[in-house]
């Protein structure tokens, strides 16, 4: 596992140009926008921490995904060299310990976590002051002690933290999710009497949506601002306690500019009633982004529009007109239990205008590999098991069998059991395409790795029909 730990902006962590410190948002909402990068983030103490082992790949790698979080993160004032504060590590704790390492300044221990300091844990904290008198000033010195003597005088807290912190313990966290409806409020630290100074609050939760916009893969079309009147200040006029605004769009947005500069113009010609001490926002209707689609081919030059992209559908039509229809081909499922009949090609412009093919409830499903091997490759026998590479198989699952094509083969065939043999071996070597006996199995030698063969049972023959990666 690889964790990521990146330190929360304070609360009072910006400053308005008409109100003095602009109270922060949530914690949970400053999180919102990490779950574009990975489902499993959590808030443990002052950080944010994020699992991404199982996401890094989908980025382009782990240096390329920390930078993107680099990039993508809310501004903060805590920064490390012009950037936010993050640190990484095996687990969680590890992550969130060098994390606090770097906030006070101090060097990378030069074994982790054995010298990670005793302060950096959350769970040994109370226990600073004892266990320096001890003599145990590192994660490391407390774990060499005998477990239950501090768990007698410490309690058992410590000892599971620093299980959990060695990756020896699972660490369960509570999960960000994020809500169905986009609904936050804002208090404010300091009155607001002018739309300016809504304004720059507003942005603050402008921001939250759009975080909360990208991880839903929504846009916003309409949206609520309110604020609560301060009715404190004002003897003897009955007013409404809240006062909103409501903005729609013609398309659905996940972009801010264009929401900040309907806000600006609506709440110019707003007169507040009284001053402002709470905003809140609410998204009232939500609709799928749509996803630009991306031109396959460069632009000419003098093409409208070059670089913007082209539909797909319209990409299909032009390349099938100037190359014929047959030129462009797209697979398309087929039912059919035989593996490389599973899979059909045909012309990009017929397979759209085809309707979808049903689904198909394979029982190989499970045990079918990546990559196939066409036509299926004969392998040598030692004995009475398969060969590959020089190799014998070890055959770790099945069989699984399939017999079926034989409304293909009816045609064909005579009453005599030699032509169905003869039709059953030309079907395993040519791709299938007639009647198929074969018991399937999951093999593995170490010169080939895991493979998918079948046995023909018709011929007792056995061929290599595909590669697990």
């Amino acid at each position: 596992m690889h964790w990521l730990a990146w330190h929360l902006p304070p609360i009072e962590a910006t400053t308005g140009p008409a109100t003095g410190p602009v109270i922060g948002l949530p914690p949970a909402a400053q999180g919102w926008w990490a779950l574009r990068f990975t489902p499993r983030v959590a808030l443990v103490d002052e950080a944010l921490l994020l699992e991404v082992s199982g996401t890094e790949r989908l980025w382009g790698g782990r240096a390329a995904l920390q930078s993107l979080l680099r990039d993508h993160a809310p501004s903060g004032p805590e920064t490390l060299e012009g950037g936010p504060l993050w640190a990484s590590a095996p687990t969680a704790l590890q992550a969130l310990a060098l994390l606090r390492l770097q906030r006070q300044g101090r060097p990378v221990p030069r074994r982790l976590p054995h010298d990670l300091p005793v302060a950096t844990l959350s769970a040994l904290r109370p226990h600073a002051q004892a266990l320096q008198q001890l003599g145990c000033r590192t994660w490391g010195a407390v774990r060499a002690l005998p477990r239950a003597g501090v768990a007698r005088r410490f309690g058992a807290e410590p000892l599971a933290a620093l299980d959990r912190a060695w990756g020896d313990a699972p660490h369960g966290l509570d999960w960000i999710t994020l809500p169905e409806q986009f609904a936050l409020e804002l208090e404010l630290p300091a009155l607001a009497e002018s739309a300016p100074a809504l304004l720059w609050a507003g942005q603050r939760l402008l921001d939250a949506l759009q975080g909360w916009l990208r991880a839903r893969h929504q846009g916003v079309q309409a949206l609520e601002l309110a604020w609560r009147h301060d009715l404190r200040r004002i003897d003897g006029v009955d007013l409404p306690p809240w006062q909103s605004l409501t903005l729609r769009t013609a398309e659905p947005l996940q972009g801010m500019a264009h929401l900040r500069r309907l806000l600006a113009e609506r709440l110019a010609h707003q007169r507040l009633a009284a001053p402002v001490s709470r905003l809140a926002l609410r998204s009232l209707q939500t609709a799928p982004m749509p996803q630009a689609s991306a031109d396959l081919l460069p632009p000419q030059p003098g093409d409208a529009g070059a670089g913007q992209g082209e539909p797909w559908h319209q990409f299909v039509e032009r390349l099938s007109a100037r190359l014929g229809a047959d030129s462009l081909r797209v697979p398309r499922s087929q039912a059919d239990h035989r593996p490389e009949c599973m899979q059909q090609w045909q012309p990009a412009l017929a397979a759209r205008a085809a309707p979808p093919a049903p689904a198909q409830d394979c029982t190989l499903a499970p045990l079918l590999p990546p990559w196939l091997v066409r036509p299926p490759r004969p392998l040598a026998l030692r004995g009475s098991r398969p060969c590959l590479h020089g190799q014998p198989l070890r055959l770790l699952d099945g069989p699984q069998r399939v017999e079926t094509g034989w409304w293909e083969a009816a045609a064909d065939l005579n009453d005599d059991e030699s032509d169905v043999q003869v039709s059953a071996h030309n079907g395993a070597q040519d791709g299938g395409s007639a009647l198929v006996r074969r018991d399937y199995f999951v093999a593995h030698n170490p010169a080939a790795g895991t493979v998918w063969v079948f046995r023909d049972r018709a011929t007792g023959g056995w061929f290599l029909q595909g590669v697990y990666g």
